[in-house]
């Protein structure tokens, strides 16, 4: 939540920077990124929470913590990369993406354990 509202904070930092005033969501490039860095990333935390909280339960909570952690630093990365150039946020976005499929993996590999093999 706290990386949520960071780039909540940085959109609203970034419209008094540009003159931007709200519903508007074009303008200056860097606020364009900026908007969209954050509405991606808002975009994909109910996947990722979801995703969290079964791989934690039904696989493992500390590997599913780590993946999680590891899942917030690269959206980070991704934000500040996609901030400063569109190019800056591919590396991240595709490690994200691997992580978001590594939890999906924890999280079936937990409900079949749990279910199919008592």
């Amino acid at each position: 939540v706290l990386f949520l509202a960071y780039f909540a904070m940085q959109v609203i930092y970034a419209r008094r920077k540009y003159k931007i005033s709200p519903p508007e969501t074009r303008g200056h490039p860097e606020f364009e990124r900026t908007f969209r860095a954050q509405a991606n990333c808002s975009e994909y935390f109910p996947i990722f929470i979801s995703l969290l909280w079964v791989a934690g339960i039904f696989f493992h909570q500390g590997v599913a913590a780590v993946c999680g952690l590891l899942y917030l630093y690269t959206r980070l990365k991704y934000f500040q990369g996609y901030t400063v150039a569109a190019q800056g946020r591919l590396a991240p976005l595709y490690a994200s993406a691997w992580l978001l499929w590594l939890l999906v993996v924890l999280a079936l590999a937990g409900l079949l354990a749990h279910f199919l093999w008592p």
